[in-house]
């Protein structure tokens, strides 16, 4: 039996093999009720679970996960004296607890199950010590010289088969980490690929108005920090561009830039698509993904109309945020990732927390560093570089030789107030381009201007304001009108049915101070 049992420990490959062994012929070889086996970490400080039988009364203990998972120091007075002794020690449990003043809490874990004996071999790998080897019975009884020499020799064995699985688990992890890193490789080059082939050029930002200078300052100001950013703005000023121009002048401008747009994802697939998924683990997942948090590691994760975040998702998003580690769906193991996060909107995210719809320690965590993005109505010196801009792009396309527009053209575009902004001033372009026959662009189909009245009755002329300007202007008359009183009763926060923080915040972004009520 003791050649067959040697003749099976040989073959042994993996974890299993070994579990199966110990369990069906050990057990019965050495009559004991369990074997485990640990292993000693490289720096020979501490040890830690290697093989644990699974038939332990142990594992109903209440402390065993936490026991059996954690490293613990060699040198506790028992491992310490099996790893320096070349012959198996046994000891009785009962007899070591009672006069100890320190008990290793495995060891007494192992008692309170009922266990009375315990007999350790260590295992040697050449002249590494490697790990060792824990014998379990319930009753104590006398172990002679011959059985400690049998399990002396059979620790030998053991040695041999437990750095064979250790060198197999190595290769394993190897092999996993260069397919790992092969599947990274491939999804950065399809996002590449997908960037190049998007046709759209970010490499710049046309603008030489006060306005844009200002968020030109403010890109060179954040760009070399690791600090969140938060874009505000209307629907097609450009937010994308702003994010790329942030990543590019950042220290992670050799890593990817990974864009995930929250509004045009179903509910049931941000999740999946934000930290990936093993294989199996839904249905329709037929293999493992790695989500965007992964693909940008040591990059930059664009979330682009973040107010549309499902609010269930937007707890786990924060969890990533404070915390860097992710879990795939369907996986156990946390994954560590170091992403810059830029997140855009053009939705008023204080109203949506009001509502409900937002959660407000997201916000605050996104709202480091928060950036207006001016509409294109606010800087209208910039539509003739960017009408020319746009020109020259789709020309190029559609292989035409337009240089210019005409100045009525022109005036047109001026004075149009552009709800669309920029990307309805690229699309009015490339429907021009594809319309003209001519070297010049001489007529623009501009949606009517419904909200562009300029002259009631013929004389009355309206003034056109931003919502923002109302809502400063209404904000400003309350506060007048109350004396400056902000919160209690009868205070401006009041008459206005919001939470006097949440005034105060929209005074602070519209710039009303204690000097424009006094």
């Amino acid at each position: 039996m003791l050649l067959a049992l040697c003749n099976d420990i040989a073959k042994v490959r993996n974890k299993n093999e070994l579990r199966k062994i110990t369990d069906e012929k050990l057990k019965t070889l050495l009559d004991v009720n369990n074997i485990s086996f640990c292993y000693i970490s490289p720096d020979g400080e501490t040890f830690g679970s290697f093989i644990l039988d699974p038939k332990s009364p142990s594992t109903k203990h209440p402390e065993y996960g936490d026991i059996t998972s954690a490293m613990h120091p060699v040198n506790d007075g028992i491992i310490n004296k099996v790893l320096a002794s070349e012959d198996p020690l046994v000891y009785d449990m009962e007899s070591y607890i009672k006069t100890s003043s320190k008990v290793p809490d495995y060891f007494k874990m192992i008692y309170d199950v009922g266990m009375r004996q315990m007999i350790f071999s260590r295992l040697k790998n050449g002249e590494d010590i490697i790990g060792y080897l824990a014998i379990t019975k319930k009753v104590k009884t006398h172990v002679g010289k011959n059985q400690l020499n049998l399990i002396k020799a059979i620790a030998a064995q053991l040695s041999v088969a437990l750095a064979n699985i250790k060198a197999n688990e190595q290769i394993e992890d190897q092999v996993k980490e260069i397919k790992n890193f092969k599947n990274q490789l491939e999804k950065e080059n399809l996002y590449l690929q997908e960037e190049i082939n998007s046709g759209f050029s970010k490499s710049e930002i046309i603008g030489e108005s006060g306005e844009m200078k200002k968020v030109f300052r403010l890109v060179e100001q954040v760009a070399p920090s690791d600090s969140t950013v938060l874009l505000l703005g209307e629907t097609g000023t450009g937010k994308e561009l702003i994010a790329r121009a942030i990543h590019n002048a950042s220290p992670r401008s050799s890593k990817l830039m990974v864009k995930v747009n929250c509004a045009t994802l179903p509910a049931n697939l941000i999740e999946s698509e934000l930290f990936g998924h093993e294989r199996g683990s839904f249905t329709g997942a037929i293999e493992r993904r790695i989500g965007k948090f992964e693909l940008a590691n040591n990059g930059t994760l664009f979330l682009d109309e973040i107010g549309e975040m499902p609010f269930e998702l937007q707890v786990k998003l924060l969890r990533v945020l404070q915390e860097k580690e992710i879990e795939r769906i369907g996986g156990k193991a946390t994954i560590t990732v170091d992403v810059r996060i830029i997140a855009a909107t053009n939705r008023d995210l204080e109203k949506l927390m009001e509502e409900g719809k937002f959660r407000s320690d997201l916000y605050y965590r996104l709202n480091i560093f928060p950036m207006n993005l001016p509409p294109l109505r606010n800087r209208r010196e910039d539509i003739p570089s960017l009408a020319m801009h746009f020109i020259e792009r789709f020309s190029k396309k559609m292989r035409k030789q337009i240089t210019g527009l005409s100045h009525n053209v022109l005036n047109q575009l001026l004075q149009y107030n552009w709800p669309g902004n920029i990307r309805e001033l690229e699309h009015l372009i490339e429907r021009s381009v594809l319309l003209s026959h001519t070297d010049t662009i001489k007529e623009i189909l501009l949606p009517a201007q419904k909200n562009t009245i300029t002259n009631i009755n013929d004389t009355e002329e309206l003034s056109i304001k931003t919502i923002d300007e109302n809502e400063r202007e209404y904000i400003l008359k309350v506060i007048k009108h109350v004396n400056g009183k902000i919160a209690g009763v009868g205070g401006a926060a009041e008459l206005l049915g919001v939470p006097p923080s949440t005034l105060t915040s929209k005074m602070k972004r519209l710039g009303i101070k204690k000097e424009h009520v006094s």
